[in-house]
């Protein structure tokens, strides 16, 4: 599996994607982010175990308590996504202005 197919992947699950929009406004703690979405600790457990796994956040025992983990998202994922995403518009923005070009072409020629 590419690194852009664990991306997406990871991503394709809306719990997943709740996580990272709460760690975009800044690193959390699993048990905070647990509350936050409602979830069981075993269960953001096992969604965390699968963002850190595509490389999309990152885990750090900062403080006193190492059972306490706190979690951030990390850019690069999010990078080959961005370029992914930006190569499939480019390919669909030369289709439309191909098709658009064809439309005028082909209706400007029959009308006067």
């Amino acid at each position: 599996m590419t690194s852009l197919d664990e991306t997406l992947s990871a991503l394709s699950d809306p719990h997943r994607r709740g996580v990272v929009d709460l760690l975009r406004a800044r690193p959390r703690p699993a048990g905070e982010l647990a509350r936050a979405l409602r979830l069981r600790p075993s269960a953001m457990s096992r969604h965390l175990g699968i963002l850190r796994k595509s490389g999309l956040i990152e885990e750090d025992h900062q403080g006193q308590d190492a059972r306490i983990r706190t979690y951030r998202l990390r850019p690069e994922p999010f990078s080959g996504l961005r370029r992914w995403v930006e190569e499939v518009e480019a390919f669909w923005g030369l289709e439309l202005q191909a098709f658009k070009t064809h439309v005028e072409t082909k209706h400007g020629k029959g009308r006067k």
